[in-house]
């Protein structure tokens, strides 16, 4: 058998597992449409304000509620059944879809409702993120957990690449046919999160106290490998996120409309899915620290160049490489940070970590969309990228132990 066959075969052996597959399509669903509401949302409350602040104002509002549950978000994963979890929130995140889409379809939707729908369907997501991060870990054996890891990201970006041009293509049809699907998109994944079987509960449950609340926190902080990569990608990406103004880059600078908007929201998806696919049949064995650094700089720059561009060829290209150099930095991150955490504290460190994603890009879009409005959009984007590099730079210096990983194999705990 050829190096590539077998490779491949232990791919597909993975999915031998018959709840890593559930989890995969259920995956899929809340990604297709968490993808088509951003696309959805994105233009409609552009559409009703033309200000790129606003646009910012929708990060933030899926960033607060982050904030403010996240202390709890981790001991509720950490206490109850994470699968019972994801299915309240699903259930929460449609019918908050609902609620758009006879608001659309009654013409009584302002952008006031909508940022409040918003920071409702933020907080579900605040509950349902951790506990799908938590709950992957029991379904596979630790030492097939990376490739696991890189088969559930190529999964939910072939979901990000269809979303966004879906969610784009129907707006075509009205505001209100996309957030009908969305809404059963939510639903259906609510569905397959009931067909899994394992139940990685931790039987032990601590009483609630102020140790307990911050127990998250105090290991992350304990662990200087852990530290270092998550607070790379709040930075890096807190700084070079442009994701919340390319609705500005579709109806204003390239003009090619709300089906414009989905592709630019597809092309990272495309290039983590390519990456995805890569990672999934040739893991990270070496130089692990350092391909995660050279990854982040790699946005950046790309970054910088979708910034300048005025071709929707090289806009395109560029997102497509941004999404590709993520893809490297989250696998990594995500093994080091699964692999090092105890499942009793899964819940409580995901939560922290989710936090750090949702500060980084939800944060990001506001902080785009802020700075935005006092420079100029593509000023605020170059800076974005050049403020993404430095990051990179500074952080091998300070966590040099993190750009000095060799494996992943050598992390775990």
């Amino acid at each position: 058998m050829s190096l590539l066959s077998h490779k491949f075969s232990e791919s597909l052996s993975i999915l031998q597992n018959k709840d890593l597959k559930v989890f995969l399509f259920a995956r899929i669903a809340t990604a297709l449409a968490y993808q088509m509401l951003t696309v959805g949302v994105g233009w409609k409350i552009y559409d009703l304000t033309d200000s790129a602040f606003y646009l910012g104002l929708v990060g933030l509002m899926q960033f607060l509620p982050m904030v403010l549950l996240t202390l709890l978000v981790g001991h509720v994963v950490d206490r109850y059944d994470r699968r019972m979890i994801m299915r309240l929130c699903q259930g929460v995140e449609a019918a908050g879809v609902l609620l758009l889409a006879v608001g659309c379809y009654t013409n009584y939707l302002t952008k006031e409702s909508i940022l409040l729908i918003v920071f409702i369907i933020g907080a579900a997501r605040a509950f349902e993120v951790p506990s799908m991060q938590a709950l992957l870990p029991g379904l596979v054996d630790p030492e097939i957990f990376p490739r696991a890891i890189a088969l559930a990201s190529s999964s939910q970006q072939t979901a990000t690449i269809i979303g966004p041009a879906l969610g784009g293509i129907l707006y075509i049809h009205g505001s209100t046919t996309v957030f009908a699907i969305v809404c059963t998109l939510y639903m259906l994944s609510s569905l397959f999160i009931s067909f899994i079987q394992s139940n990685p509960l931790v039987p032990k449950r601590e009483p609630v106290n102020i140790k307990s609340l911050f127990a998250g926190i105090i290991f992350i902080r304990s662990k200087t490998v852990i530290l270092g990569a998550i607070s790379l990608d709040l930075f890096a990406v807190l700084l070079g996120g442009a994701t919340a103004l390319l609705p500005v880059y579709a109806k204003e600078i390239l003009i090619i409309g709300p089906v414009g908007l989905g592709i630019f929201r597809s092309s990272p998806a495309v290039g983590a899915l390519i990456m995805s696919i890569f990672l999934a049949h040739n893991p990270l064995t070496r130089g692990v620290g350092r391909k995660m650094f050279m990854a982040v700089i790699i946005f950046g720059v790309a970054t910088i160049t979708f910034a300048l561009s005025t071709s929707l060829v090289i806009s395109i290209a560029a997102l497509t490489v941004l999404g590709a150099a993520d893809t490297i930095s989250v696998v990594i991150r995500s093994s080091l940070v699964q692999l090092q955490t105890p499942d009793e504290m899964r819940g409580r460190v995901s939560a922290v970590n989710s936090l750090f994603i949702g500060t980084s890009n939800q944060l990001g879009e506001f902080e785009s969309g802020l700075l935005a409005a006092y420079l100029g959009v593509v000023p605020s984007v170059v800076l974005g990228g050049i403020g993404t590099i430095m990051i990179a730079l500074v952080w091998m210096r300070i966590f040099s132990d993190l750009a000095n990983i060799k494996t992943l194999e050598t992390c775990q705990k």
